[in-house]
């Protein structure tokens, strides 16, 4: 499970890092060991699901771990894990 409060504060930890980047991983992964966290673009992101929580720069998703397979989820109670996806400026 992922509260609205711990997505805000993940948009936040990656909107100070400056750029999405494996650093930012590196800094999201220690500071919620618990959670799995990738990044991509947003292009890469199916249209038919909508983000999570939108930034300038990047769209964040949820990810669900409750089957076999990691998928996309639009439930913070299934969440597992955060997709970052970069906005392109285009």
């Amino acid at each position: 499970m992922i509260v609205p409060e711990t997505l805000e504060h993940i948009a936040n930890t990656a909107a100070a890092m400056g750029d999405l980047s494996d650093t930012t991983l590196a800094e999201l992964k220690h500071t919620w060991p618990d959670l799995r966290f990738t990044f991509c673009s947003d292009d890469d992101m199916p249209a038919r699901m909508p983000p999570a929580l939108r930034r300038e720069s990047f769209n964040l998703y949820l990810v669900n771990g409750s089957e076999h397979c990691l998928s996309l989820t639009d439930d913070p109670l299934q969440a597992i894990g955060v997709v970052l996806a970069e906005v392109d400026a285009d």
